[in-house]
């Protein structure tokens, strides 16, 4: 696992006053990222400087070639990692022809939540769990080839070649966060060989999706150099496996407060409720590949029951000991698969805790 070659030598050359943007938005699959850059004559310092672009959507399948053209239009900027210097990442939303958020575009409608319930102050952090794979996409990297590892046990949190692969990745991964300004609080190796674990936050309101996706394109691009493959697949390797998750941690300003935990409780309650509808957002399948982890084994709960718990992470809400002490904080919802589009788990979550919708 070594980098194809040297260091790029034209990377270091002038760029004349002029800024390279990498547009990045959500293709046809929802769990996806694409990109492309557009050279600016500015250094912009705010997405509404920024011009509105538009791609082939036949080619992401979020249109057909007779009206092909989706529109992207820019909602936040990232420091970019890979050319350095002023170029920048650029999040966007898509949209439609006739104007209208294409139907792929989630963000559209969480920045509308979010505004509706901003003086709840709904803080996120997101654990994002993946794996990496080899480049034939079917053997986890660092496994032998055809067999299997030793039984789970040795992994989390563990050290050591014969313990940890791909490392070098994910320290790259963590730097090159940090320069862009995505808000990542930590990592770590997870239960499964060749899976690992970020977590994003805490961020209020839109924030979390949009630092979650730059995250994601930044892990995906940070591997390209490495040629190893990331997966998000919430059961990467069928059987007694570890599966993938995107655990999401949530509060509102109340719940911070003294006497929180009548807040979450409340919002508990509220989210035992609804559950159908939050696993139908909690995977770009409606719930389908999300059946295949949340088993009631491997430190999930069922699919099909809701329950929560203190400390316990067989639940689908996990309530912290320390918050159960402190009698205020934040709760943990384990249902959200690692392919997830977080602008619809966030969104999903506000809806029934800040907006009783």
């Amino acid at each position: 696992m070594e980098l194809d070659g040297l260091k790029n030598p034209f990377m270091d050359l002038e760029q004349h006053g002029k800024c390279q943007a990498f547009y990045i938005w959500i293709d046809g699959s929802e769990e996806n990222v694409r990109g492309k850059s557009k050279t600016l004559d500015f250094i912009p310092t705010s997405p509404s400087e920024l011009p509105e672009w538009n791609y082939d959507g036949s080619s992401t399948n979020q249109s057909t070639g007779a009206n092909s053209d989706v529109y992207i239009r820019p909602v936040s900027i990232f420091k970019d990692p890979f050319r350095r210097g002023d170029n920048i990442l650029v999040m966007c939303e898509t949209y439609a022809p006739d104007d209208n958020p294409h139907p792929t575009n989630y963000r559209h409608e969480c920045n509308q939540l979010m505004e509706k319930c901003k003086d709840e102050y709904p803080w996120f952090g997101i654990e994002q769990e993946y794996t990496l794979f080899e480049l034939d996409e079917r053997t986890p990297l660092g496994w032998p080839v055809n067999g299997f590892p030793g039984p789970q046990g040795p992994y989390y949190c563990g050290v050591g070649a014969n313990k940890v692969k791909g490392r070098k990745v994910v320290e790259a991964h963590y730097r090159a966060c940090m320069y862009a300004g995505v808000k990542i609080a930590g990592t770590n190796a997870e239960v499964m060989p060749s899976q690992w674990e970020y977590q994003v936050g805490p961020c209020e309101g839109i924030s979390m999706g949009d630092h979650l996706w730059v995250s994601r394109y930044i892990l995906c691009r940070v591997a390209e150099e490495f040629n190893v493959v990331v997966s998000f697949d919430p059961k990467p390797i069928p059987g007694d496996w570890n599966g993938a998750g995107c655990h999401t941690n949530i509060s509102t300003l109340k719940m911070r407060e003294d006497g929180g935990m009548t807040e979450i409780i409340k919002a508990i309650d509220a989210m035992g409720k609804k559950h159908k509808e939050h696993i139908e957002a909690y995977d770009p399948s409606k719930g389908v590949d999300n059946a295949r982890r949340l088993t009631g084994r491997h430190e999930t709960a069922s699919i099909d029951k809701f329950n929560y718990g203190v400390a316990h992470r067989g639940c689908s809400i996990r309530i912290p000991r320390q918050v159960e002490k402190d009698g205020k904080g934040y709760f943990e919802d384990r249902r959200p698969s690692s392919n997830c589009d977080p602008y619809r788990v966030t969104g999903r979550i506000v809806k029934t805790i800040c907006l009783g919708e």
